[in-house]
């Protein structure tokens, strides 16, 4: 019986190959829906809270 080195590469690369797509795929969706959450969950604005995502100041307090 002979080995064929092909089978063996396709094998390497299929073990190593669907774990790592897998993980990928699996970062993306958590991504996005961690994105989302924080879309659903950001507070409304008010006079008191800054009027700007950094949060230094007022954008009228210039």
């Amino acid at each position: 019986m002979t080995a064929h080195p092909g089978l063996f590469a396709l094998l390497d690369m299929a073990s190593v190959g669907v774990p790592t797509i897998g993980l990928i795929v699996w970062q993306l969706v958590s991504i996005n829906r961690e994105i989302a959450r924080d879309k659903t969950d950001r507070p409304e604005p008010s006079p008191e809270r800054p009027g700007h995502a950094i949060g230094e100041h007022r954008l009228d307090d210039r």
